[in-house]
């Protein structure tokens, strides 16, 4: 169609492309649980989702399945939402505050296949 702004979709994993692409060599900076600093690049990002990805084709993990997560807000769990959203399944972060009942719960959930921790 023509007049659109853009000519693809806007998707999680055109998001993680354009990163790759345009700011590849940008560091990004987090403090691991354990308390040291990790340091990595939208490149690396890129990269190590795409081995998420393959992972879980590798485990038949399904299209559109759920994959529950349980990481802190760090570089794992940006591989891990970009890997699952960007190769179709559905990201199902689970809240590490929340109470244990609750957390055993969740990822309990239908159509929940997998879960990763990190």
């Amino acid at each position: 169609m023509l007049g659109l702004m853009q000519q693809q979709d806007l998707s999680v994993g055109s998001l993680i492309d354009f990163a790759e692409k345009h700011h590849g060599d940008v560091e990004i900076i987090s403090r691991r649980i354990e308390g040291d600093i990790h340091r990595s690049t939208w490149a690396t990002i890129a990269s190590r989702s795409r081995q998420v990805a393959n992972a879980l084709d590798q485990w038949k993990i399904g299209k559109g399945a759920r994959v529950a997560t349980l990481a802190w807000n760090g570089y794992r769990h940006l591989e891990l939402y970009f890997g699952v959203s960007s190769s179709g399944r559905v990201i199902h972060t689970l809240n590490p505050r929340l109470h244990p009942d609750q957390i055993v719960w969740m990822p309990t959930m239908p159509k929940t296949r997998s879960c990763a921790l990190t």
